[in-house]
């Protein structure tokens, strides 16, 4: 871990022609260099490489249709444990015909399966329509047999002389509609029909037993047989018209049976046939996509990174002259050998026979910040980077994040118990890391708390330290070394007898009777205050205090980093100005208040406790110059207090003042070239006060001043008002935020009793009830019980208690710490690296 961002400068390449695009894949493999844009605007379909970044899409087009297909038969994609590299230019070609021969071969395959598939769907309604059908015609027929009960059709009177009906005379035929219709319009299709042919059909329908899927939708769903008896063309014509509007799927209707028999008979063969060659058609499939599945994940690899490479050439301006291209980068000072190194590895895979070259050039632009991380400090990296990319070579709080925030959230989340269980789960998954890396769990949540790992990991052994300090596990306490105190004492002095136990349901045992108190708990707090009755009072003074102190400590660190700041950017004014006045007024009040805390803890002890004056009243009349009356913490502390007072109420004017002034003096009264440079310096680097400016030379050296990277120059004319008006607004803010910011460190007190406090509540509500009960039956019902209360335990005092205290180390990290110091309003340095690439079809759950 880094103590401030990585050097970077501003170099431009050479890419001769031929070579540039070996050059970009080797620094791609690296990931050593972040490019600019030359070509801002000129639009994207201009661009020089915009042939070849379509030929690119139009094979991920392909991919995906391949990678879908392949998904649809189940196979698993194979990945290599290496990444292949981008394939030279000459290969492009070989892998696009590849790939569209493949397309071509897979999508007549498919469509022959369609094909198929629709015509075995087609003879299998077709089937179950014949069988059904049967039914309805055996049904009218034995209905016909039993006599004239009703009759269907009222108009068709049967004539007693000519033995035909008053249709048949008319010239009329009886005609047949039979098919299949979905379920849900079955309703809707009898009521059109009964509306449309004003009675002149008979209906018939049955559900089909199985489940078909649908010729047009490929859906499954519930099917419908029906038969349509009708007189008549006209009818007919209606009949049809209304079956298309309700996309029914129409089978001819046999003569007779002996012609059903017939129809069902070569049915059954040809679904047999068809049956054997769809089986012969998938197999094929199958072997092709199962060859091409070897080969899909190399495929999608080398088209990724060749798009990234042509995306990056189009970002480079084409000098005509020298028949090159020139790109821009950012590149760490420390990494300039390897990108020279990359770029004659790139030149002698692309048979250049000039090399490309690097040239350092000064730019007047602020770089981007770089902070190199591991596995372990990644994590504390991204909690800062969260609030805000550090501007460039600002002091980083993400090293001494690593240790103050699990300690600020143990203090919160103090539990030995709690605390083993989080280092458990962390160290699990510390130790399974790359078994759950290649798993590549597509859950959110998972993935957070696997990319915390560390971090969780530190916070657990973090909590384990504060719950031995606090001696509460799991709300209980452990008597590891044997309690201080001893009641015998009480008995051995005549302070108790037995009818002193007898009238008094509450004891004190008093510390100043020798034999009770023998000294202090070797480590953390005595187990005896988990027995007494104002344990919470005693333990609230303690951690209120702590708290205190803890902030106080926390917040002075972040003042004294700012120094580091100041000198680095060459600020010498601002230690005087700014640092110097902000450190004495946190200390001379906040400071001195956390001296009284500890100087009281000193001085008085178990005899003279009940003199001891208190620390508030003490601090509140230090403001109002007011309590001679009352008994002083030491002598002498009347004259102390205003002593501090002043220098703190001097420092605020200094603060808001010192610096307007100077810079003003420095513009104004400056004549000479020393001074007038002396004040262009400190121009270049005041705005916003941001302190993002690399480091600049001494007034005594002429040379380079105008070249060194920095922020944008003030404009010449100097706003007093401006810069008056920011520094109030500083001084304002730092001010009230010294008394707001010792007060929100409370919290550590306030969420470590809240915690405390839920576990105390949880093992009374639960796991009390389940050990009360004595007899065997008790044994059994623990069971349950520990059930319940794990349960509990992992989901409110571990996940939600957890967060809740991981949310508040943060914002005393992100409010109370990095604001001291830190103002992160820099741009991240982004290399270009095929690794950090997403891929299109990671994203589409393809891969």
């Amino acid at each position: 871990m880094v103590f401030r961002s990585e050097e970077m400068c501003l170099a431009q390449l050479f890419l001769q022609s031929g070579s540039e695009y070996d050059c970009i894949s080797e620094l791609g493999e690296l990931g050593l260099v972040e490019f600019r844009d030359l070509n801002p605007s000129v639009s994207s379909f201009q661009r020089r490489f915009v042939s070849e970044i379509k030929r690119c899409e139009e094979m991920e087009r392909i991919l995906g249709y391949l990678l879908r297909e392949i998904q649809k038969t189940h196979i698993a994609v194979p990945e290599e444990d290496e990444s292949p590299l981008a394939p030279p230019p000459r290969q492009v070609l070989e892998i696009m015909e590849q790939l569209q021969r493949l397309e071509m071969e897979l999508s007549e395959v498919a469509r022959n399966k369609e094909k198929l598939q629709r015509n075995l769907l087609e003879l299998t309604e077709y089937t179950h329509m014949l069988k059904i059908t049967r039914t309805f015609i055996h049904s009218r027929s034995r209905h016909e047999a039993l006599g004239p009960q009703y009759e269907e059709f009222p108009t068709m009177e049967t004539d007693s002389v000519s033995g035909c009906t008053g249709m048949q005379r008319l010239g009329a035929k009886l005609g047949f509609v039979s098919g299949l219709i979905q379920r849900v319009k079955v309703e809707a299709f009898e009521r059109m029909l009964w509306r449309v042919c004003k009675g002149y059909t008979i209906l018939s329908y049955a559900e089909v037993d199985e489940n078909l899927t649908d010729l047009d939708t490929g859906e499954i769903s519930k099917s419908v047989v029906f038969l349509i008896s009708f007189w008549g063309d006209q009818i007919g014509q209606k009949v049809q018209k209304i079956c298309d509007c309700y996309h029914c799927h129409l089978y001819p209707h046999p003569e007779n049976d002996e012609q059903r028999a017939d129809v069902l008979d070569s049915l059954r063969t040809r679904i047999q046939d068809l049956n054997n060659v769809l089986h012969r058609t998938e197999e094929y499939l199958r072997q092709v996509l199962q060859k091409a599945s070897e080969s899909a994940f190399s495929w999608v690899v080398q088209v990724k990174k060749m798009k990234a490479i042509y995306h990056i050439l189009n970002l480079c301006s084409f000098d005509v002259t020298n028949k090159c291209l020139i790109a821009e980068v950012w590149c760490p000072v420390s990494d300039l050998a390897n990108l020279r190194g990359a770029l004659e590895e790139g030149a002698r895979k692309g048979d250049a026979t000039v090399p490309s070259f690097v040239n350092r050039i000064p730019s007047s632009d602020t770089p981007p910040t770089l902070l190199r991380t591991n596995k372990f400090t990644s994590g504390f990296q991204s909690i800062v980077e969260a609030y805000g990319v550090g501007d460039y070579r600002e002091v980083s709080p993400a090293p001494y994040t690593i240790i103050t925030f699990p300690f600020l959230f143990a203090v919160m989340f103090g539990d030995l118990g709690h605390g083993i269980i989080m280092s458990l789960f962390a160290l699990w998954m510390v130790l399974t890391e790359k078994q759950q890396k290649k798993k590549r769990s597509s859950n959110e949540i998972w993935e957070t708390f696997f990319s915390g790992r560390y971090i969780i990991l530190m916070m657990g052994i973090f909590s384990i330290y504060t719950g031995l300090i606090y001696n509460d596990c799991f709300s209980k306490s452990l008597n590891i070394f044997g309690s201080a105190w001893s009641v015998k004492a009480m008995f051995t002095n005549q302070q108790w007898t037995n009818k002193t136990l007898q009238t008094n349901s509450l004891l004190t045992l008093d510390p100043n009777v020798t034999g009770v108190f023998t000294g202090p708990y070797p480590f953390g707090i005595d187990p005896i205050w988990n027995l007494a009755v104002n344990r919470l009072s005693f333990l609230n003074s303690y951690k209120m205090k702590m708290s205190v102190v803890i902030g106080v400590i926390h917040m002075s660190f972040g003042v004294v980093l700012s120094i580091f700041n100041h000198l680095h950017f060459r600020q010498k004014f601002n230690v005087y100005l700014l640092f110097l006045p902000e450190l004495l007024f946190l200390l001379c009040l906040f400071g001195y208040l956390v001296f009284m805390i500890v100087y009281k803890w000193l001085a008085f002890g178990a005899r003279d406790s009940s003199q001891a004056p208190s620390i508030l009243i003490h601090f509140i009349n230090m403001f109002v110059m007011q309590g001679k009356d009352l008994a002083p913490l030491y002598p002498g502390q009347t004259g102390l207090q205003i002593f501090l007072i002043v220098i703190a109420m001097l420092s605020v004017p200094v603060m808001l003042l010192g610096k307007p002034l100077y810079l003003y003096w420095l513009y104004r009264g400056g004549k000479g070239l020393r001074r007038r440079r002396g004040y262009e310096r400190v121009r270049r680097v005041s705005e916003d006060d941001t302190s993002a400016a690399a480091s600049y030379e001494d007034d005594d050296e002429e040379e380079g001043l105008d070249e060194t990277p920095g922020r944008e120059a003030l404009p010449k004319e100097f706003d007093f008002g401006d810069v008056l008006l920011y520094q109030s607004i500083h001084t304002i803010e730092f001010c009230l935020g010294c008394i707001s910011n010792t007060a929100s460190y409370l919290r550590l007190w306030a969420l470590s009793l809240a915690h405390a406090q839920l576990s105390e509540v949880l093992w009374g509500m639960v796991m009390r009830l389940g050990l009360r009960i004595t007899t065997r039956v008790g044994v059994v019902f623990l069971v349950p019980v520990f059930g319940l209360f794990a349960v509990l335990t992992v989901s409110i005092l571990l996940v939600m208690e957890g967060l809740s205290a991981f949310l508040h180390a943060l914002r005393l990290h992100w409010v109370e710490f990095q604001n001291k110091f830190y103002h992160g309003t820099g741009v991240k340095f982004l290399p270009f690296d095929f690794s950090l690439l997403p891929s299109v079809f990671e994203q589409d759950g393809l891969l």
